[in-house]
């Protein structure tokens, strides 16, 4: 804390203890905002901090930005923010909240909630699950619908101004030597030389908006069960009007981080599931790799004003989003894999086990029919449809579009799982045709089950993106699938020991790890 906050500081550690339940509660430090707990309040400080992307040195400044953090904040998590109060020094000498007298500081109050249900302590404590990611993807989906989208004449959304900011930011640190620093900003270029087209493109079709900016897990708790979006990047429209993808790129990297691949790879996947986009896609390591960096730059700024033990964990903390950083920048090399079978024989178990062993973090691209039927039917992927959607004409238009969807991805650098009965040879020859046109390494899985477990499996589902019944598994049974030239697999050994059959088996797909980063 800046020495000229000192009295502001003692002033809300005294409201704090007047609350009386816990008056001992030691505040939250962030690197620009300090956050006094109290009850079922807190009331957040900005700190009196300058860096290249924010100037707090003045009360004027931290006032007007209490006021932006509140009205943006109320966009997703209106029971959350209740208020801003200045601070200001009252003719007797005494600071008061919202009295007559010369400004000296401000906060935004806000409702209290159980640190708990952050999702980076969810995250952390292994809590999290599919049903909650894919309720997070919703949300952030939900909350990129309905952001303004920046003037095309406007140069909101500049990539390269992030990244000359972060390698100023991080030289800044001295967390790393100079040829290091230069090292990482030359991948950094050579990855925007690579990207910057396909992120002219999506500028030009209105997908840089006003998001919130700063989407790490430590700003995203569950409030009445459901995922909620605050603590948004208020002090610079210019940093948070950006590509939305850009944006959920944020805590996919805080999960890729804190060495949770799988769950990485299920926000990847849903979130993209409930938006449709193709286009962009290919983007997320890139955009993952800039906040890794940002991260990185943050945390050695933070380790500079501690000492000892603690300044050399978060020093290490700060090297690691570097390592992840490069991992990220990897050059792409897609593959696709395909894995057919009949209901409840494992397939989308299997891909989503897959997914995140293949192609560059955070993996690959699931594309199952079952997913597409309902997004072209307009419903959510647990809803049931009626038979009519799965007539002859319908999944044609399916599986034609899984092949288009899985070329664009494949041409865009993403390495892809599709998923679907593949029950006619055609279908097969189609998909595998689709790798070799993007000149992608191809494998093709056929997962074979006794009828007791694919029936015992379609029992058990619920609110499940497939469909099908056991009458339906009988009729696949008496259906002829032709020669199947693809590497029949037993579906009812463990799914660990399936996914490793099925990576040994494929030499070709790039599954490497960047090595650690020395500073």
């Amino acid at each position: 804390m800046p020495e000229g906050q000192r009295p502001v500081e003692d002033f809300l550690t005294r409201w704090q203890t007047s609350r009386a339940l816990d008056g001992a509660a030691k505040p939250v430090v962030t690197h620009i905002s300090k956050i006094f707990l109290a009850g079922d309040r807190a009331m957040k400080l900005k700190r009196a901090v300058r860096f290249p992307y924010v100037d707090f040195s003045n009360a004027e400044a931290r006032l007007a930005d209490c006021e932006r953090e509140f009205a943006l904040n109320r966009r997703t998590a209106p029971n959350l923010y209740l208020g801003v109060h200045r601070i200001v020094r009252r003719p007797d000498g005494a600071l008061a909240f919202d009295a007559e007298g010369s400004l000296v500081d401000a906060v935004v109050e806000m409702r209290r909630f159980a640190q708990d249900d952050l999702f980076e302590s969810l995250a952390r404590k292994n809590k999290l699950t599919p049903a909650l990611l894919t309720g997070l993807a919703q949300t952030i989906a939900k909350s990129h619908a309905t952001a303004p989208v920046a003037e095309v004449s406007l140069d909101f959304g500049s990539i390269k101004r992030v990244l000359d900011i972060n390698d100023r930011s991080l030289r800044a640190t001295g967390l790393v030597s100079d040829q290091t620093a230069d090292l990482i900003e030359h991948k950094f270029s050579a990855a925007y030389a690579r990207y910057a087209p396909a992120i002219e493109k999506r500028r030009a079709a209105g997908m840089v908006r006003r998001c919130h900016g700063d989407l790490t897990l430590r700003n995203i708790c569950l409030i009445d069960g459901v995922a909620t979006l605050f603590d948004c990047l208020e002090f610079s429209d210019e940093l948070a009007t950006i590509d939305v993808i850009y944006d959920v790129a944020f805590p996919i990297m805080d999960l890729l981080h804190l060495g949770l691949p799988d769950y990485a790879n299920i926000l990847f996947n849903r979130y993209f599931d409930e938006v449709g986009e193709i286009d962009g896609v290919g983007l997320v390591p890139f955009f993952a790799a800039i906040r890794a960096a940002i991260r990185a730059h943050v945390s050695g700024s933070r380790a500079k004003e501690l000492r000892g033990a603690e300044a050399e964990a978060v020093a290490t903390e700060a090297c690691a989003y570097l390592d992840l950083a490069l991992s990220l920048l990897q050059e792409p090399h897609p593959e696709m894999i395909a894995i057919g079978g009949c209901s409840g024989s494992g397939k989308s178990t299997v891909a989503a086990a897959l997914a995140p062993r293949i192609g560059v973090p955070p993996g690959g691209r699931t594309l199952s029919s079952d997913r597409i039927r309902k997004y072209l039917h307009g419903v959510r992927a647990e809803q049931t449809l009626s038979a009519e959607a799965y007539a002859t004409e319908v999944s044609t238009h399916v599986y034609s579009k899984m092949r288009d969807d899985a070329f664009t991805l494949l041409r865009e650098g993403c390495s892809v799982v599709a998923d679907a009965v593949f029950d006619k040879p055609a279908r097969r020859n189609a998909i595998e045709a689709i790798a070799r046109i993007a000149k992608a390494p191809f494998a093709g899985i056929w997962l074979d089950a006794p009828f007791a477990t694919m029936e015992q499996r379609i029992k058990q589902r619920k609110r499940n993106p497939s469909d099908a019944t056991i009458d339906i598994l009988h009729g696949q049974m008496q259906h002829d699938f032709g020669e199947i030239a693809w590497r029949k697999t037993a579906a009812s050994q463990p799914i660990a020991d399936i996914v490793e059959d099925v990576l040994a088996s494929i030499p070709d797909l790039d599954c490497s790890e960047a090595s650690n980063l020395k500073r």
